[in-house]
């Protein structure tokens, strides 16, 4: 497998799956703006050779297609999901000794390797300022790293295998942050740098912190995968690059020797500056918040280094091809840790956190006639409180056979709405935790969240046409079966959104036969959100918050449960909401010269 990013790069070129463009190439919004289009376009990897402000390469769009990914780690691939699937299923080692005997001499194989010191490898010192400062959206506040691989030790039990490393953003410029002396860095205080340095305070001592960037791109993904619990991320990179993770230490911090730039500083106890703002994965920009800064020790870099860079927006962007080999690599983690659960599925076009679907069990009653949801609560529970699945703010779940699946997105919510009983089914947590970047709720962090759990016998046909009397409600749009978008004014504030609902609600009830359509989604733009499949899941589970913004016709509350006849979902754009990312036209306009009749060719 590959040693280092440009040998990557290299194969990739010969098997045509990477284009170059030696021209000059802005990093500030046009890189961007090219990767954006190619992707979309399904595009090969891009190598910008000639970047301007630095004579350090670019690539973007590396894992741009599941294929391609595959393609760079298929000399590992199948040993790597065999190691996963042993510490999943541990009696396999049973089943099939002499299988899993070779699946443990490969992880022997991919232990990290200590090296004497820095200049073991060609890394020379460097500074912030020197690298490519890409800038992906107008408003983003500076430039920032999309694909670090984040180490640090734990303080009470350091060693690599120990290690946590993960991917938060790091802030390089703007801002407060004095230049090449200090960088932000964003991250969630129950992620694995969060727990090391609450850890490190409690000791009263700074945290020690290595950014790798590029190498082979196994580390990259390593630093992205959710790993079963007590299977070290070095391990794992070694094991899916097919060598061993190559390191020193200087002056205390670890320094890899197959990335092509290092950054080291620390981070010091109370000790925050403003980052942000920046466009994120559900589309809008994360504001600006403070988060710890970390003070720069050293940055290495080698001659020939190639920066890995994405672009964060809208779904779908590269991090959705990410997700799809992470799925592919890691199979039946989650139904392994939950019991009872089946199927788990983050709605990719709905910023992935904000929505979740599931196939769980029912088995509480199986002589009752009537079936309904009791043990699938229990399990949407379990899943709400399991990991990144925390985040979520809509659950939606049900029990069937093999031949409902959670990926087929509009038939699995046709499935829920034809059962759903509105009066029992819909379960509410309020004032609890959503995702960081999700500003739909009451403040950072903090929001809403609701189970809708369905099970039992079809309870309706679902209308395949505007229900009759709902004329009248402005531009009403049929989205799928059983769901109709209209507009209302744009939002003021909360007691005026809940009046106008309120009276839109009772009109409705008194003229049309709502009986067929179980959900309503009020929005500020029918013909959008009724357009795809994903603009609906996007606007309308982005721009919600459950307690706040479901309403329902002839709702009620009856010991402290709230249901309704037919469910409305208020999604229009609120004041408190952070902006939609938008392209810049004029970049949009001048990176035409590297396309020709919608397809990209570079500048060869």
């Amino acid at each position: 497998m590959y040693k280092s990013l440009e040998e990557c790069v290299l194969d990739l070129e010969q098997q045509g799956e990477l284009v170059r463009i030696r021209e000059e190439v802005d990093p500030y919004l046009e890189m961007a703006a090219i990767h954006r289009r190619v992707y979309h376009e399904g595009g090969p990897a891009v190598l910008f050779e000639n970047v301007k402000g630095t004579k350090y390469r670019a690539v973007s769009n590396l894992f741009g297609t599941p294929e391609r990914s595959k393609y760079m780690f298929r000399k590992t691939w199948d040993g790597v999901h065999d190691v996963i699937a042993m510490r999943d299923d541990p009696m396999s080692a049973l089943k099939n000794p002499l299988k899993n005997a070779s699946t443990g001499f490969s992880a022997m194989k991919a232990l990290p390797m200590r090296l004497t010191s820095v200049n073991a490898s060609k890394l020379e010192e460097i500074n912030i300022s020197d690298l490519p400062m890409i800038q992906s959206w107008p408003e983003d506040g500076g430039a920032f790293i999309t694909l670090p691989q984040v180490l640090t030790e734990d303080p009470d039990n350091p060693g690599l295998m120990n290690a946590n490393l993960g991917m938060y953003r790091a802030q390089l410029n703007g801002n407060d942050y004095v230049q090449d002396k200090e960088i932000g860095l964003h991250y969630q205080i129950h992620r694995g740098i969060g727990v090391h340095q609450t850890k490190a305070v409690q000791k009263g001592e700074p945290l020690k912190v290595s950014i790798f960037i590029g190498g082979p791109p196994a580390h990259t993904l390593a630093a992205v995968m959710p790993l079963p619990e007590g299977l070290s991320e070095m391990l794992f990179a070694g094991l899916l690059s097919g060598r061993r993770f190559r390191h020193s230490y200087e002056d205390g911090y670890v320094i890899s020797h197959d990335a092509d730039f290092v950054i080291t500083g620390e981070i010091y106890p109370e000790d925050t500056k403003a980052e942000g703002p920046f466009g994120d994965h559900l589309g809008y920009y994360s504001l600006t918040h403070d988060f710890p800064v970390l003070h720069v020790h050293k940055v290495y870099g080698k001659p020939d280094a190639i920066y890995p860079f994405t672009v964060v927006g809208r779904p779908p962007q590269e991090d959705t091809s990410f997700g799809e080999i992470i799925h592919e690599l890691t199979g039946n983690a989650v139904t392994q840790e939950l019991p009872g659960v089946k199927e788990v599925h983050a709605i990719d076009a709905a910023g992935v956190h904000p929505l979740l679907f599931a196939i769980g069990s029912e088995r509480y009653t199986p002589f009752e006639k009537v079936k309904k949801p009791m043990e699938l609560l229990t399990i949407a529970n379990r899943i709400l409180g399991f990991g990144q699945l925390s985040l979520a703010k809509y659950l939606w779940i049900t029990a069937d056979d093999e031949s409902l699946t959670t990926h087929d997105e509009l038939e699995f919510m046709q499935y829920i709405l034809e059962r759903i009983d509105l009066h029992r089914d819909l379960h509410f947590q309020t004032n609890t935790t959503i995702d960081t970047l999700d500003y739909s709720g009451t403040g950072l962090n903090s929001g809403s969240k609701v189970v809708m759990a369905a099970y039992g016998e079809k309870k309706r046909d679902l209308c395949q046409d505007i229900p009759a009397g709902l004329e009248e409600a402005r531009n009403p749009q049929l989205v799928m079966p059983g769901v109709v978008a209209v507009e209302l004014n744009a939002y003021q504030d909360e007691k005026t959104a809940t009046d106008e609902i309120n009276a839109m609600a009772e009109v409705i009830s008194n003229n049309s036969d709502m009986s067929a359509c179980p959900l309503v989604v009020v929005c500020d733009d029918s013909d959008f959100v009724s357009k795809t499949k994903d603009n609906f899941l996007w606007a309308t589970f982005t721009r919600s918050n459950p307690s706040h913004d479901m309403h329902g016709i002839n709702s009620f509350i009856e010991n402290k449960h709230w249901g309704c006849d037919t469910l409305i979902i208020d999604a229009r754009i609120k004041p408190h909401h952070a902006p939609p990312l938008i392209e810049d036209e004029e970049v949009e306009a001048k990176i035409e010269r590297f396309f020709e009749n919608g397809r990209f060719v570079g500048d060869q």
